[in-house]
């Protein structure tokens, strides 16, 4: 099967649909914007690069003449930000959002609130979003499709460093802040039905996986992108949340040990209900406190 022959089988038209990417100016991003315009959707991209963003407009609707693409400039690091972008959010008629903004490897530093920057980035805007948009989305039997990462199964979280604030293994960090993002919005979005897809990429060519040092990404970079899915296909498994929701504890990834093939919805058994819980309390905790 070619992604063509997927896309006619496992989609349908979007027209009148309003979708809210973040992170759009990324590897994922890029295809997914170009996915959901190609089915008919309204595009709203969510990025901090106002050059990029712009760049990436004009390149789509070089591609989509007739594309309605709304630009808004925010930064995930900066809280004052994120409550920006709700709502002006708020104000259109949204149907999807996909949390598709991440960082991985990235200078560490302390934000406006007081947590890790990867960890706010990962799961601390992105539920905040989420949480101010449901009523919303809730109205126009939309859903939040949230990206995640098979990174999270990395690690145990701890309680007593939530952030992980005290760790430098990137992996560990990222993976930490993905796992409380996942597991507490499967909470919060339990007695919602059909609203939340957790979905995954697997592992891909993007700029979370070009974090190495110089020298030795100039070695890997090619045997990466010959072994690993190219953005086009892996963001296939996003764009599949659009169109199908995870019930329970599953997801939506590659077929193939999580990280090559088309899409597949597998359940998902990596945390214990106890685990689960603390983290949908520490989410709301933090959100109540930043609202």
């Amino acid at each position: 099967m070619n992604i063509q022959k997927w896309l006619t089988k496992n989609t349908h038209s979007l027209s009148g649909k309003t979708v809210v990417i973040t992170g759009a100016t990324g590897g994922l991003g890029k295809e997914l914007s170009r996915y959901v315009l190609m089915l008919g959707a309204n595009l709203v991209t969510v990025d901090r690069n106002e050059s990029r963003s712009l760049a990436l407009e004009k390149e789509l609707t070089a591609e989509f003449p007739d594309a309605k693409i709304t630009r808004i400039i925010a930064d995930m690091e900066d809280f004052g930000s994120v409550k920006s972008v709700c709502e002006r959010l708020k104000e259109m008629p949204i149907d999807y959002i996909i949390l598709n903004a991440a960082a991985y490897s990235i200078p560490r530093k302390r934000c406006d609130t007081g947590y890790d920057n990867i960890f706010q980035i990962n799961f601390v805007s992105p539920y905040y979003l989420t949480r101010e948009l449901l009523p919303l989305l809730s109205a126009r039997k939309g859903r939040v499709i949230a990206v995640g990462s098979i990174a999270h199964n990395y690690s145990a979280t701890d309680p007593d460093d939530i952030d992980f604030s005290t760790r430098s293994r990137s992996n560990l960090v990222y993976g930490n802040s993905k796992r409380y993002l996942m597991f507490s919005l499967y909470e919060l979005m339990k007695s919602e039905g059909k609203m939340l897809s957790v979905v995954h990429p697997g592992i891909t060519f993007t700029n979370i996986t070009a974090h190495y040092p110089p020298p030795i990404f100039a070695i890997i970079k090619h045997p990466m992108k010959l072994i690993f899915m190219k953005p086009k296909k892996a963001a296939l498994s996003i764009l599949k949340g659009l169109f199908d929701h995870t019930e329970g504890y599953s997801w939506i990834g590659p077929k193939l040990f999580n990280i090559w093939g088309y899409p597949s919805k597998k359940s998902l058994k990596t945390a214990k209900k106890s685990e689960i819980d603390r983290f949908y309390q520490t989410a709301e905790e933090i959100y109540t406190k930043l609202k």
